[in-house]
């Protein structure tokens, strides 16, 4: 089976990108490992299929796949990238689109400058909806119910978390530098512990000042990436509810910054970025 793709990137996020409209495409998810291996296949972070929607008001169906096989819920560079390469194939000649993911609907808006923002939607910070499960009482204990600061133990230390859902599950932990983060060693443990039954995305946020933070993500199924726009989108959201951001909030990550925008409350995360195209090719199965 020959299957023609698209590699493109949102700050070095980068995805293999499937026309599934034009082309019959089924991966297994031994297929999704082998495409993403940088070694034997052609590499990436995620795998994006776009798919005929079914559900009406919506232009496409927006599926994305973890480097692992899995199949998961969100990924807001991956939507970014999704809506450029829906109008450079010319599958769509407009500039507001309109998505359907496994967890819902999502706006894409191409802006003139040709950066893309993405309505993400309203974040859920309740933890049985994240999910998260607290120790006994954890929701008693949280510094500031308000604040959403919740204490959990990890290799016999305790932190401190905002636990927030943007589609997907994430962990944000503020610390004083980003570059002396122990990123890879607390965020295996924290996915692999029992506080998150579905894993989730752990994002190490350090504070510059009210409109600025600096942030290292470690996702899920993939490991460490160049950018991570939902856990952007969680950092933030976390960062305001406990007190330490304002609304609108430049997000500097390791491939570049993100435009992150939220009101509170129950109205939706805005997140503005670039997108790049790299190249084009067929890859056998």
């Amino acid at each position: 089976m020959n299957i023609n793709f698209t590699k493109m990137h949102g700050l070095g996020n980068d995805f293999v990108v499937i026309n599934g409209i034009n082309q019959a495409i089924n991966l297994t998810p031994e297929q999704v490992r082998f495409i993403s291996d940088r070694k034997l296949g052609i590499g990436c972070d995620q795998l994006l299929l776009v798919e005929k929607s079914d559900v009406e008001g919506t232009d496409f169906r927006y599926r994305i796949f973890n480097s692992d096989g899995g199949e998961v819920e969100q990924c807001g560079n991956g939507a970014r990238c999704f809506a450029h390469f829906v109008q450079n194939e010319g599958l769509i000649d407009k500039n507001e689109i309109s998505v359907i993911t496994k967890n819902g609907r999502l706006i894409l808006n191409v802006e003139e400058n040709g950066n893309v923002t993405v309505d993400m939607g309203a974040p859920i910070l309740e933890p049985a909806q994240i999910p998260f499960i607290a120790n006994a009482g954890n929701e008693d204990k949280a510094e500031n119910l308000q604040q959403r600061a919740y204490p959990i133990q990890i290799n016999q230390q305790n932190i401190e978390i905002g636990a927030v859902s943007m589609g997907n599950p994430h962990a944000v932990i503020v610390v004083d530098d980003t570059q002396a983060a122990a990123v890879e060693e607390l965020g295996k443990a924290i996915q692999q512990s029992s506080y998150f039954p579905n894993s989730v995305n752990v994002g190490f946020m350090q504070v510059l000042d009210r409109q600025n933070i600096k942030l290292r993500v470690y996702e899920r199924g993939v490991g460490e990436t160049q950018a991570c726009g939902t856990g952007a989108c969680a950092a933030v959201v976390a960062g305001i509810v406990m007190g330490h951001l304002d609304n609108d909030v430049d997000v500097n990550l390791l491939g570049g910054n993100l435009s992150i925008s939220w009101a509170g409350d129950a109205n939706p995360v805005m997140m503005s970025g670039p997108t790049a195209t790299v190249f084009k090719g067929m890859i056998s199965l």
